[in-house]
């Protein structure tokens, strides 16, 4: 098991993080697989006494009940759920400071839109980073419902249409990430994936002005205004 643990990293690896968000997803995997191993050694241990000791039927079925039904899973599982509590909340975005990205899905390719509506630039297929700084991704969908996910820098979130969903990443270094769609939505759906670049500061700046502006239908979208697609 452990030689195969080994090999549990790559572009698509929850258990090679390269951000905070994804730091803790991850530790979340480890706890709830360790303790999972704990919870199936004692079972077995109290599957070896009940054979072993050749106790009588109704103290053999106390001991199940009362030792595997009751205590084990009353112990275990209320920690594990509080952990799980404790991670999720700390993955919310909250607070100020975090730049802004609006994330919109369709079949079958990610654009994203950088800046005011007025001065918005868009990206297709590639969102742009800096490191060390979060990232508000606004996501949602005009047509099925997709899903949003960077192994490497965070948890999954749902694009739905006519609902924005906000999901905060950081990329702790510069590199290159891949996402992905994590809900079928046709049969587009397996190509369905984003590059991520996670740039310096000045990086970053110089690759946002080298993007190409948002159509006029662009903009209006992201005002909330009716398109007739005339332009």
């Amino acid at each position: 098991m452990l030689l195969l643990l080994a090999g549990c990293e790559g572009p698509a690896s929850v258990l090679d993080p390269a951000g905070p968000a994804a730091a803790a997803v991850a530790r979340l995997w480890w706890v709830m697989l360790w303790a999972s191993l704990a919870l199936f050694g004692l079972v077995a241990v109290l599957l070896a006494v009940a054979v072993w000791r050749r106790t009588p039927a109704s103290e053999s079925t106390r001991l199940w009940l009362v030792g595997g039904g009751l205590v084990l899973p009353g112990v275990i599982l209320p920690l594990l759920l509080g952990y799980a509590i404790v991670v999720g909340e700390q993955l919310l975005a909250r607070g100020d400071g975090a730049i802004p990205v609006q994330v919109v899905a369709r079949q079958w390719q990610w654009t994203f839109y950088y800046g005011a509506a007025d001065e918005a630039r868009a990206s297709d297929g590639v969102l742009h980073m800096p490191a060390g700084r979060p990232v508000d991704l606004q996501v949602s969908s005009v047509d099925v419902i997709h899903s949003f996910w960077i192994p490497r820098l965070g948890g999954k979130i749902d694009a739905i249409p006519g609902r924005t969903n906000v999901l905060r990443l950081v990329g702790s270094e510069p590199g290159r990430f891949l996402g992905l769609c994590a809900e079928f939505c046709g049969t587009g759906h397996t190509g369905m994936s984003v590059a991520v670049q996670v740039h310096e500061a000045d990086d970053y700046r110089r690759a946002i002005e080298g993007l190409r502006r948002a159509t006029p239908d662009e903009v209006d979208r992201r005002r909330g205004r009716p398109t007739d697609g005339s332009r």
